[in-house]
């Protein structure tokens, strides 16, 4: 499946400007034959919107997640967005998957929060493995964060991802994530990965881009520099087949030994 991966700096508080950018960016992942189009973290809104997130945050199956399935439906492919998700009261870190149909698939709420920005405006989720069924692959959802927890990513290794999407706000200095991290949990998991990040100054934050498509084989298919980018690259079940077979990481875990871990 041909995977887009959307790195953008957004346009802060404007939902109807950042629908602009993911409806434009759709109509070329689909022209490049792209099966699924992957968003930053916090894409409908920006990140560093401080005050205004209670605001804005909205429920999964609000206005904004019927415009994204529009989007996808008319350009025929599906898309991971993040977005601040309201519960009631709560309000979530979120990513969103809907189908190119306009199926809401999956919604993740992000585990582990970042910095007293995050934990200042959000509530924790508490189900680390959310997983969907596209186009024959089994796609997985995190947020930015929790991918540097090997336990969550390991969670769906044994629980069958083949791709795990990553929408990120990876800032500066911890590039060293989207260049050296990723790649390796692609390969110690046996999975493709898809980490993609926002782009450039937001608030106090800078945010450097970098944004990487992971093989299992720890090579990244793809990888953005420092700008705003559209790039695409395969993950092919086939390779991911065969890599498993080769790579003995998950059969040879012990799990006996590592009770006293967690």
């Amino acid at each position: 499946m041909r995977t887009a991966l959307l790195q953008s700096s957004g346009r802060l508080g404007s939902v109807v400007e950042n629908l602009k950018v993911l409806d434009d960016a759709a109509g070329r992942a689909a022209a490049a034959g792209a099966g699924l189009l992957v968003a930053p973290e916090m894409f409908l809104t920006g990140y560093a919107i401080g005050g205004d997130i209670a605001r804005l945050a909205e429920s999964a199956d609000g206005d904004w997640a019927d415009a994204v399935a529009e989007i996808a439906s008319r350009h025929g492919l599906a898309i991971v967005y993040g977005y601040p998700e309201r519960d009631g009261e709560t309000v979530f870190n979120s990513a969103q998957l809907v189908s190119a149909d306009g199926t809401r698939l999956a919604n993740y709420r992000k585990t582990h929060l970042f910095g007293c920005f995050e934990r200042d405006h959000f509530t924790p989720g508490d189900q680390p493995v959310v997983q969907a069924e596209l186009n024959g692959l089994r796609v997985g959802i995190m947020i930015c964060y929790d991918v540097e927890f090997p336990e969550n990513v390991r969670a769906h290794a044994l629980a069958g991802t083949d791709l795990l999407v990553v929408p990120t706000a990876q800032m500066h200095p911890f590039q060293f994530v989207a260049e050296s991290l990723v790649p390796v949990r692609a390969w110690e998991n046996q999975m493709y990965v898809a980490y993609v990040n926002r782009v450039g100054p937001e608030g106090e934050f800078e945010f450097v881009g970098l944004s990487t498509l992971a093989g299992p084989d720890g090579i990244a298919r793809a990888r953005a520099g420092r700008g705003e980018e559209l790039v695409l690259a395969d993950v092919d079940p086939a390779f991911l087949a065969a890599s498993r077979e080769a790579n003995p990481y998950l059969k040879d875990r012990r799990p006996g030994l590592y009770g006293s871990l967690v």
